[in-house]
């Protein structure tokens, strides 16, 4: 015996009263592949639930994860790129831009906030791949600079969450020279004696590993998070050889004493909290 039979024939839905699912409701694991419901992934601090691989998110979602009642005030909100190259490949510089700006929203790979996090003051400067691939150019350099600044001023804490495939190279020599610039301020910060928080997620390359994401009073990374200069493709053809399992994830990192601890996303917000008054005290 079967277990439906149809007792009506001909049933059928015309393309017009077809239902289909929003963008952005569901979304797949890249681990797993087991189906994420939007509203299960902001429950869970964007992780997966099945198998704790944590997803690729921007600054939106770091802000709500972070912030109190999802509640700051964004710093320096209005500086954009300009092309003091005049560099064109496929595309000329300022339509890659004018593509990214349309694509993402956003005005550059790099957002910064004031907020409050557990009730204490917090700067934020976070990057956000989905601009040119989290790229630092002039812009970024100078939200940094900007942000420590403020921080150093209003003496509050300041919180560098990187991921970023590393320098513009539509900017050149300009986007390198951001790797000393930033360098600078945080020795400055270091200074004042303001506390400084570097957070590496899932990837944090080149120039920015080589700068300002590996200078933090304290260096914590997310876990499974790819850290490192150059790629593990480019390395094993240099050197000839075979890499070492896991190889420039965040665990391999700290066993070879980059990192001070790996957090989980879920807990990132309690840690850091945690860290901040133990360093006002």
């Amino acid at each position: 015996m079967a277990w439906f039979k149809r007792n009506t024939k001909g049933i059928s839905t015309s393309t017009e009263e077809k239902k289909e699912a929003p963008d952005g409701v569901w979304n797949k694991c890249p681990n797993c592949k087991k189906a994420l419901h939007y509203s299960e992934q902001v429950e869970n601090k964007y992780v997966c639930q099945y198998c704790d691989y944590h997803l690729r998110v921007g600054s939106k979602e770091y802000f709500e994860v972070l912030f109190d009642n999802n509640s700051f005030v964004e710093l320096f909100g209005n500086l954009t790129s300009g092309d003091p190259l005049d560099f064109t490949d496929s595309k000329t510089y300022p339509e890659r831009l004018a593509d990214s700006y349309k694509k993402t929203g956003l005005k550059d790979a790099l957002r910064a906030a004031h907020g409050k996090i557990d009730g204490q003051d917090l700067v934020i400067a976070c990057m956000d791949f989905s601009f040119i691939g989290g790229s630092m150019g002039s812009v970024v350099g100078e939200k940094i600079a900007r942000s420590i600044d403020y921080s150093i001023k209003n003496k509050i804490p300041f919180l560098m969450i990187s991921k970023s495939g590393g320098a513009r190279m539509m900017e050149a020599a300009f986007s390198l020279m951001q790797m000393a610039k930033t360098s600078a301020k945080l020795a400055l910060l270091g200074q004042a004696k303001v506390p400084y928080i570097s957070l590496l997620t899932d990837p944090t390359t080149g120039g920015v590993t080589a700068s300002y994401a590996m200078l933090g009073d304290i260096n914590i990374a997310e876990p499974g998070a790819l850290i490192g200069f150059a790629g593990p493709r480019v390395i094993k053809e240099t050197i000839k050889k075979d890499l070492p399992k896991g190889f420039q994830t965040s665990e391999f990192v700290l066993e070879h004493g980059f990192l001070d601890f790996i957090v989980d996303r879920r807990k990132m917000k309690e840690k850091l909290s945690s860290f901040i008054k133990m360093m006002h005290n």
